[in-house]
């Protein structure tokens, strides 16, 4: 799940569960709709990305350059994964908010199509929260 700055998902995708997590940046980086400014042409994606030291991938940094988006990935065995706290938590919180929908706390669709939709409509309920308080 890839999350703008206040915690709101933008982009959400399911993989298996032997699947390491650098693998599925792309498609979610791809699935980023256009972002709607005031002023000024219309943004295709995000100027950042903040991730933690599982996406520390030579070929990842350079597909984000390629892209025009600066990745602020925390490198293997040279920093701390502290520093990436103050941005961090909005993510592990919206997963927490996904968390307290009872029928995605446990995977009860056979099909992945099935709970896509599911986690679909629980980030726009989540937006929807977020924007009507």
């Amino acid at each position: 799940m890839i999350t703008e700055r206040t915690g709101l998902p933008l982009s959400i995708g399911i993989s298996a569960a032997n699947t390491h997590d650098s693998q599925g940046l792309e498609p979610l980086v791809r699935g980023i709709p256009p972002i709607r400014s005031r002023r000024g042409p219309r943004r295709r994606r995000p100027a950042k990305l903040h991730g933690d030291k599982g996406y520390d991938y030579d070929h990842l940094c350079r597909w984000l350059r390629s892209r025009n988006v600066t990745p602020r990935i925390a490198r293997k065995g040279i920093e701390s994964s502290q520093r990436l706290g103050r941005h961090r938590w909005t993510v592990e919180r919206t997963v927490a908010w996904l968390a307290g929908c009872r029928r995605l706390h446990r995977r009860y669709e056979r099909k992945a199509e099935h709970f896509l939709a599911f986690v679909g409509i629980a980030a726009a309920l989540i937006c929807y929260r977020s924007l009507a308080a």
